[in-house]
């Protein structure tokens, strides 16, 4: 297993770090298609957990809120106006069934799936609302600011988990949330957040922001991450399903590669837009 785990790592990582390096639209398109994988397995594991949608508007949903996030941004109405959509085609897509109970169940899973997966969109949203980075700090030169945000996204989310397994398995104290995930810990989860404030207030440091700020946001992707991660292996665990699919060997599906970032990702959108707001009252 663990030599699986290495070799799909080994062919994975310089796929994703030459899509990182190439930047838009790359990185977008490469999202898009994993939000629509993820979507194909989130509907899979709703059926077995006794909700099956309607799975052809996750596969639309999820890759188009990812292309529309990149195209039209944060403007005003955007994304209420996408979930409002999702709401009412998913509602009209289960009027054809017979029976109303099964009816509703599938609105809900239908609505569910859509819009956890379409959660990815916030991945090129951050691109979208990322501060700019002077030249004199110590980031500002190594990419564009966009993907220097979402780097600090990603190096957050990965200390996070890195540190909450060995500190986890190191530790071994208090279990957290046992009845959803057996393996963890209150330790794994106290020091990969630690870890993960730690890094994220030296990276934004790095962007020329203030630490307090940097601090505040590594523990709201934290948190998020965690959650993220529970919210997943909650889902996994209604569905009676160890992974959210056999795409990756030794890794499961995309879906068990991206759920702490479905909710970090909007975490970190909401952080960067109060993080620009509090810079420029800072300066009225």
């Amino acid at each position: 297993m663990l030599r699986q785990r290495l070799l799909s790592a080994a062919v994975l990582a310089p796929i994703v770090v030459l899509i990182f390096l190439t930047g838009e639209p790359w990185i977008t398109f490469g999202v898009a298609i994993l939000a629509m994988v993820a979507a194909h397995e989130t509907f899979r594991l709703l059926a077995l957990a006794g909700l099956p949608g309607e799975r052809v508007i996750g596969l639309v949903a999820a890759p188009l809120a990812v292309l529309g996030m990149a195209a039209l941004g944060h403007r005003e109405g955007v994304i209420a106006t996408f979930v409002a959509a999702v709401l009412v085609t998913s509602a009209i897509a289960a009027f054809r069934r017979h029976v109303p109970r099964e009816g509703f169940l599938a609105w809900a899973g239908t609505v569910v799936g859509a819009l956890y997966v379409s959660l990815l969109a916030f991945v090129p949203g951050i691109v979208a609302v990322a501060p700019a980075i002077g030249p004199r700090a110590p980031l500002g030169e190594l990419l564009d600011h966009g993907r220097i945000w979402l780097l600090v996204l990603v190096l957050t989310v990965w200390t996070f988990d890195t540190f909450a397994y060995f500190a986890g398995r190191t530790l071994k104290r208090g279990r957290f949330l046992d009845h959803i995930s057996p393996s963890k810990t209150w330790s794994g989860v106290i020091g990969g957040t630690v870890a993960a404030v730690i890094v994220c207030a030296l990276l934004v440091v790095g962007t020329g922001q203030h630490v307090l700020g940097g601090m505040v946001l590594g523990l709201l992707i934290a948190v998020t991450a965690q959650a993220g991660d529970v919210a997943e292996s909650l889902l996994k665990r209604a569905a009676g399903a160890k992974d959210s699919g056999t795409l990756i060997p030794g890794h499961g599906g995309i879906l068990d590669r991206v759920d702490s970032f479905l909710f970090a990702a909007p975490a970190m959108y909401a952080g960067l837009i109060l993080l620009e707001l509090t810079a420029m009252g800072g300066q009225t």
